[in-house]
């Protein structure tokens, strides 16, 4: 197998502005330089006058040759959502998706990886922490890569069907389940966002540390019994791992499974259970993700993700009106006064994969866990994994009463599936392998190299 060329998505709107500092060539025949700016109009692409179908832009057998796109936006509906101008390698690919324009970069995987491990954290982080995220974000790009291949014309025929494509859900008996996933880009392989992995071309420069990790990796994935294992990984698992099926479609994989994030202490209280749960989240376990060191988290953290403090416990408090007015604006549904949130199910990391949300109008179970966060931030809430703490105005019986204030107690920051990247940087501090990492958050896997 040679290396293989990904396609990545990078933006899209109904105008898109770039610039080529030195000269691209473009599919129609024509070098071009400077600024640049496509407009969607009535289907087709305008550029320099002309409308097209679909652009592309190739860059010189230059090393150094790259493109800039203007408004990026980053962090996505996260509290660090921002626009930026970035630079990627690689071709620019101009596409109609709708009614906008999409930007799509064309580009080999190892400098996409490169790209995303300098993009996830910072590219000072320790080698073998970035050896360890080099492997596991090959691994999930080629597993996923490989399974929508499979599944590309079923999933095609969906599209035509459900306008809610970028999703699978359904509704059974006053619930909503929903969950996300990557599979509704069907015009390119992964986006640059935090919804696949984080991928930044070379705004933020690759450290030779980075550039190492990556090279010393070349081609190598993680494997379960003869297949690619779909490599997870979060910010912060809050001390104990959660498994694939309470985020997502029901599968179980069995190297993503319930464990403490910990070599030292490993027993692991049964966190499906409320009480269990409730004294976990609402103490400080020992962990590898238990750290406050700075250096560490500066080495996992970029600047916008340290604006960030709390990640291992956390907590946010709601008034009544802020609460009931922020679900009723997230969910689309006007639940009246909210009297309470009820955990239902709880994952192996104490992660809510369902709640039922009970007000003065309406009664509903969400789920699961980044639909619960959703529901309740106006971003992302931190994890799933909180307990529920309510305060009344009045003394006298509660049960009469409606809660003036609602207090999150929460672990964690993320899915908390698969490798956890606060808790791998510490392993990396404390002089485990890059191996030994991944043999941690990934029990049972073994490594193999795909391509030369």
């Amino acid at each position: 197998m040679t290396q293989p060329q990904i396609t990545v998505g990078i933006l899209s709107g109904k105008e898109i502005e770039f610039s080529f500092p030195v000269k691209f060539s473009s599919s129609v025949g024509t070098e071009i330089s400077g600024t640049q700016k496509v407009i969607y109009q009535d289907g087709k692409i305008l550029w320099q006058g002309k409308e097209y179908d679909e652009l592309s832009f190739i860059p010189p057998q230059n090393a150094h040759a790259f493109f800039e796109l203007k408004d990026v936006t980053i962090g996505i509906n996260f509290h660090w959502e921002r626009k930026e101008v970035q630079k990627f390698k690689g071709e620019l690919k101009i596409i109609i998706e709708g009614e906008q324009l999409t930007a799509i970069n064309v580009i080999s995987i190892e400098e996409y990886l490169t790209s995303v491990i300098s993009s996830e954290m910072s590219a000072t982080a320790s080698l073998e922490l970035l050896k360890a995220h080099a492997v596991i974000s090959r691994s999930w790009l080629l597993e996923k890569n490989k399974e929508l291949r499979i599944k590309n014309e079923e999933f095609k025929r969906t599209l035509q069907k459900d306008s809610a494509a970028n999703s699978s859900f359904f509704i059974p008996n006053s619930s909503f389940i929903k969950w996300y996933d990557h599979e509704a880009h069907r015009n390119f392989d992964v986006c640059a966002d935090d919804h696949c992995q984080r991928y930044q071309g070379i705004t933020r420069a690759s450290t030779p540390q980075a550039i190492e990790a990556v090279s010393a990796t070349r081609g190598e994935v993680l494997m379960y019994k003869g297949a690619i294992c779909d490599a997870r990984f979060s910010k912060c698992c809050g001390g104990a791992f959660e498994e694939f099926q309470n985020c997502w479609e029901n599968v179980k994989h069995p190297y993503l499974i319930r464990q403490r994030d910990s070599k030292t202490e490993k027993q692991l209280p049964d966190l499906n259970i409320e009480a269990e749960a409730d004294k976990w989240i609402r103490t400080s376990p020992v962990a590898f993700c238990n750290t406050q060191d700075k250096k560490i988290l500066s080495q996992v953290l970029n600047n916008y993700d340290q604006e960030t403090a709390d990640f291992y416990r956390w907590k946010v408090s709601y008034s009544q009106q802020e609460l009931s007015e922020l679900i009723h604006q997230r969910s689309g549904i006007d639940f009246g006064q909210i009297l309470d949130l009820i955990p239902v199910e709880r994952g192996t990391s104490g992660r809510l994969v369902r709640l039922k949300i009970v007000g003065t109008l309406r009664t509903l179970i969400i789920g699961k866990e980044l639909e619960i966060r959703r529901t309740l931030s106006t971003s992302h809430l931190y994890s799933s994994a909180f307990v529920v703490d309510k305060e009344y105005e009045e003394k006298g019986h509660k049960e009469d009463k409606i809660p003036s204030r609602f207090i999150l107690t929460g672990a964690g920051w993320g899915h908390g599936v698969g490798l956890c990247q606060i808790g791998a940087a510490v392993m990396g501090e404390q002089g485990y392998k890059y191996e030994e990492i991944l043999s941690h958050y990934y029990p049972g896997s073994t490594l193999e190299k795909q391509y030369q």
